[in-house]
């Protein structure tokens, strides 16, 4: 029941037909009693500027989460941001604090590779391909960057923006081998699809699926159905996969902690969650 007392969080994004968020935090707050609720908002990118500073101006608001095509955006957007969203170039989780002032932060990588190290996936000195160079698969190449891989491929459709990425990397991480410049996922023990690729039907694959080995890790950040065509195709070949839904679930403890509400376990999470694909 939402009344007047309820503490709202945005979920700022388009299309919101894909957000996943609400069917897991809603559940978790009703379980707790916790009275606040997340709540879709859809903002195409030429009305973000506007949209978020009048959303975060109205006072039963604690903060927002922000997804596809803000999170690079957003940045400037705040008062202040921790070291992963300097690394990142992106935020996905902003907090307005009891002054007023807006403190952004980054989890989407931390998720990412949480869930990949739950699956039993050694990272440290693995070959890893990031499709994407926006917010998230900035975000993801910032925290593999830091859990000690070896080598980091980046690939965009606009090259600058991997280049740019790619620069960030390198002046944090400079024993990191990072290049640019190819999708080609062979040889690679780890590929992730941080494109929006897969959210449409029909559209294609980020990678050439004839060149994943079956031994090669594929990650997804795609959450519009449980198994995209890149997942489908790769479970298909034998490759251990990993859902755009498992980071999201392994991130939401953090966010929930950012945002002054307790914690939780992944697992606790998944056992309420009302996810609908």
């Amino acid at each position: 029941m939402i009344t007047g007392k309820t503490t709202l969080i945005a979920h700022i994004g388009y299309p919101t037909e894909s957000f996943k968020a609400p069917m897991i935090y809603n559940p978790w707050f009703e379980r707790k009693g916790i009275d606040a609720f997340v709540v879709p908002m859809g903002v195409k990118a030429e009305d973000f500027a506007q949209s978020f500073d009048a959303v975060l101006r109205l006072s039963n608001l604690r903060g927002a989460l922000i997804t596809m095509p803000h999170k690079v955006a957003v940045v400037q957007k705040v008062h202040e941001v921790t070291p992963a969203v300097h690394i990142a170039g992106a935020c996905n989780a902003v907090l307005r604090r009891e002054d007023g002032s807006l403190l952004g932060d980054q989890f989407d990588g931390a998720g990412f590779v949480r869930g990949v190290v739950r699956k039993g996936r050694r990272l440290e000195g693995a070959r890893v391909l990031v499709a994407g160079a926006g917010g998230v698969g900035s975000a993801i190449a910032a925290s593999l960057a830091a859990a000690g891989v070896g080598e980091l491929a980046l690939f965009d459709a606009h090259a600058d923006s991997a280049l740019a990425l790619a620069a960030r990397l390198r002046k944090h991480y400079p024993r990191l081998q990072v290049r640019c410049g190819s999708n080609d996922p062979q040889g690679f023990n780890v590929v992730v699809n941080a494109t929006p690729l897969g959210m449409k039907e029909g559209d294609p694959l980020p990678f050439d699926a004839a060149r994943i080995s079956p031994e090669t890790f594929v990650g997804e950040v795609v959450m519009k159905s449980e198994y995209t065509a890149l997942l489908r195709m790769a479970r298909d070949k034998g490759c251990q996969v990993q859902l755009g839904t498992d980071m999201l679930f392994e991130m939401i403890p953090a966010y929930l902690e950012f945002f002054g509400f307790g914690s939780a376990t992944a697992e606790e999470l998944r056992a309420i969650a009302a996810m609908v694909y």
